[in-house]
């Protein structure tokens, strides 16, 4: 057998050249990307300090004994030194599996379950019956469009307050009940009607948002298919069940996945609503701002751990639906 060698390089022909290590390549893609590196540069350095470092240092807090009496303060003209220690996953233990773990964890995880599969649900189904509706050719089709979506034009804390005054025991929804001799629920007070309450509230801020997405996919699906369709004798239902609902998969994946994510961490709506008033209606993410802030003393370790375990979970909730649509498009596509 012959072997070629290049006498220029004193490399047999054909043979690779060996690779570069991590720190040439990272060197050589730098001088080849430089200006994409320049114009990423301030968002990276925005998101490591607003996002990254808050995170970081969030999830070092959970691993010591940190509250308001003992991290570093001032009182007048005396400076104190922080005193808090390190002391693991006991915050983790503590809160899943300590002695008021139910109080405290579990009974606020079951409500925010409950609140998100609710709201979202709420959100998807009337957002989806306005959007078929607004999708037809009807009279006066742009002034119901802005008229449906001014909920979610108007600020979060003008529409929670007006709900607010309306849910109050003299406001107009409890007056109009008791002109009609109907009971007059305590929306405010009773923990039933509390919970209620905020997944209406909820609903009617978030609705908006469904149907001006849905809308847009009803808009991208061919009108072909709905002709083809009728051709072949199909109803209604049918036009619905096997063009229409197909037609929204990508959109109705994306805006359910938001929408639980957004529903999830829903903070504004419930605090403006009850504030400090509703502790059976609070979910995970206004009972970590209570542990945090709300109380005396301010237990920073607690509710910094509260905000790695949402974190966690909505990590994980994305993970297995992310697994869970591509085995569906798939098993589609088989």
């Amino acid at each position: 057998m012959t072997v070629v060698i290049d006498r220029a390089t004193g490399k047999r022909r054909g043979e690779r050249e060996p690779r570069p290590g991590p720190a040439q390549r990272l060197k050589n893609g730098f001088h080849k990307h430089w200006y994409a590196y320049a114009m990423i540069a301030p968002v990276a350095i925005v998101l490591g300090v607003l996002v990254l470092y808050p995170l970081a240092y969030g999830l070092y807090l959970t691993l010591t004994d940190a509250t308001s009496l003992n991290t570093a303060r001032t009182i007048g003209v005396n400076e104190i030194d922080a005193t808090y220690k390190f002391i693991g996953l006991d915050n983790y233990a503590d809160i899943l599996w300590g002695p008021t773990a139910y109080d405290r964890f579990w009974s606020h995880f079951l409500w925010t379950v409950f609140w998100t599969a609710a709201c979202v649900a709420l959100h998807y189904g009337i957002g989806l019956g306005l959007a078929l509706l607004l999708n037809q050719k009807l009279r006066g089709r742009t002034l119901y469009r802005v008229i449906l979506v001014l909920p979610w034009a108007v600020p979060t804390f003008v529409t929670v307050f007006g709900w607010r005054f309306m849910l109050a025991d003299g406001g107009i929804i409890n007056s109009g009940l008791d002109f009609l001799h109907l009971p007059t629920p305590l929306w405010l007070e009773d923990t039933f009607w509390q919970r209620f309450s905020a997944i209406m509230v909820n609903t009617w801020c978030g609705v908006p948002f469904m149907m001006v997405s849905l809308l847009g996919g009803l808009q991208s699906i061919d009108a072909s298919l709905y002709e083809a369709s009728e051709m072949d004798g199909a109803g209604a239902w049918q036009r619905f069940r096997y063009v229409t609902l197909p037609g929204l998969r990508s959109v109705s994946t994306t805006v359910v996945l938001l929408g639980v994510i957004w529903t999830f961490n829903q903070f504004a709506i419930l605090f403006l609503l009850f504030g400090n008033t509703a502790p059976d209606a609070q979910i995970l993410v206004t009972w970590a701002y209570q542990l945090g802030f709300g109380q005396q003393p301010r237990d920073y370790a607690q509710s910094a751990a509260y905000g790695i375990l949402l974190l966690s979970l909505l990590i994980v909730f994305t993970s297995f639906y992310r697994r869970w649509l591509n085995r569906n498009e798939q098993q589609l596509a088989i």
